[in-house]
């Protein structure tokens, strides 16, 4: 699990270009116009080879606003809860604001690192700006300019060195073969009576253990001789539900969840219907190589037939195809239908998930499937593929070595895809393939 340094600071100070430039994408909005950045964004980065999630906040309110010191505190607050550092931009080009003292005085109290971005200093001939700053009473300023990238590098440097370590180096009390449980979905599916109901019943919990997202216990226990780590997660509202930010930080914490787990217990409101929400949430488990089970929670309050069971099923595939491999089940948490039997559904799941296939075996996969059907000409010339291996598991990740790696289409990838799932037996588990151009080394 990575660790979450949060960007704050009051509007139109060059967070989102900040964000941008960090994580080497353009997804945070970008205008000269206060307050454009409205809904959470999150994104990946790394430096020196130490990945952490960086989050990009909204402005503070402005003299316009209504409650501003209770929203200010608010924000704050909340990002200093929920990140492991805060980063907190100021404006080179105009200087101290009423705003940056307060903010200041709030970031005082915190323990957790605070780092003092100087934004808009373009080059060392401006530098002399970050002085005025020095009359807010904080040391260790950067110079930075978000736009031009000045001073990101150092700035990056000195943030490195104090992120903890991953979640993972650090829980060394939890055994190696159990595995890991992320529950995710909506508010109010039926997430925590899942986990509650299969504590209760089966008074199994060997031990709670604080959970590193600050406000969940993740529970360790043991069914049918096997150890399962459940994972409870706050439930992801829809873009369009979120008023404020301030429910930005529980999405982020669901999904450091789905980044330390196995598998992905999905669980969604049969009741209501599956929403466009649902697959959305199953698409972050997706992006993030998890395992996946879709759960039909409520099952016993849906008016039902014959055919119910299979116009659901049938529902889920139209509306994710992606989601071909992820097996579902129908469940009740709160009566107990069939919650037990989700446990032989992820040592199924699991397997597949860790599975590594031997390259002999895989690359007669891959002959037989391009024997059947070759892919398009690039350019008048034939791809050819020359070897393939699978270089992890967890999902298991295979690389294929052709001539024009960058020309094989989506669709011959998909292709060779199903061929991999129906050779290798891999039929519940996600899978991906890199394809690679072979070197000379690789051709001697």
């Amino acid at each position: 699990m990575k660790p979450i340094v949060a960007i704050v600071g009051r509007p139109n100070v060059g967070k989102s270009t900040f964000f941008n430039r960090i994580t080497r994408t353009r997804n945070a909005l970008v205008d000269d116009s206060p307050g454009v950045t409205r809904d959470r964004n999150y994104g990946d980065a790394s430096w020196d080879d130490i990945e952490f999630t960086l989050v990009d906040t909204g402005g503070f309110a402005d003299e316009k606003g209504n409650d501003i010191v209770n929203e200010i505190r608010l924000q704050v607050y909340q990002a200093i809860e929920d990140a492991d550092v805060v980063v907190l931009v100021l404006d080179g080009k105009d200087g101290i604001s009423p705003f940056d003292t307060d903010i200041i005085k709030i970031l005082r109290k915190t323990k957790k690192p605070v780092f003092y971005a100087v934004n808009k200093i373009d080059g060392v001939e401006k530098e002399e700006k970050i002085y005025d700053f020095y009359r807010l009473g904080i040391e260790n300023l950067y110079p930075v300019s978000a736009e031009h990238g000045y001073g990101v590098n150092d700035f990056l440097d000195n943030l490195v060195l104090v992120l903890p370590k991953p979640v993972s180096d650090q829980a060394s009390n939890i055994a190696g073969d159990t595995i890991r449980l992320a529950v995710v979905g909506r508010p109010n599916v039926g997430k925590s009576s899942l986990i509650n109901h299969i504590l209760r019943e089966e008074r199994l919990l060997v031990s709670d253990i604080p959970g590193t997202t600050r406000d969940a216990i993740d529970s360790l226990c043991n069914i049918n001789g096997k150890s399962y780590l459940l994972i409870d997660t706050a439930g992801i509202r829809r873009k369009g539900r979120v008023s404020k930010k301030l429910e930005k930080f529980s999405v982020i914490k669901a999904l450091r969840s789905l980044e330390r787990c196995d598998v992905a217990l999905i669980v969604m409101d049969a009741k209501e219907g599956i929403t466009e929400q649902d697959i959305k949430i199953a698409g972050y488990a997706f992006e993030r190589g998890c395992g996946l089970i879709l759960l039909l929670n409520k099952w016993d309050i849906v008016e039902k037939d014959s055919k119910t069971v299979e116009r659901y099923y049938e529902e889920l595939r139209m509306e994710a195809k992606y989601l071909s491999f992820a097996p579902a089940m129908t469940i009740s948490a709160t009566a107990g239908l069939r919650v037990f039997k989700i446990f032989k559904l992820v040592d199924e799941v699991y397997s597949q998930f860790a599975t590594r296939v031997r390259t002999r075996e895989l690359n007669k996969i891959v002959e037989l499937a391009v024997e059947k059907k070759e892919p398009s000409l690039h350019r008048g010339k034939r791809i050819n593929f020359f070897y393939a291996t699978q270089v992890s598991s967890k999902p298991p990740t295979f690389v294929c070595f052709v001539n024009y790696p960058d020309a094989v289409h989506f669709s011959y990838k998909r292709y060779l895809i199903n061929q991999i799932r129906e050779g290798a037996g891999l039929d519940k588990t996600p899978i991906r393939i890199i394809f690679r151009k072979r070197t000379q080394r690789q051709k001697k």
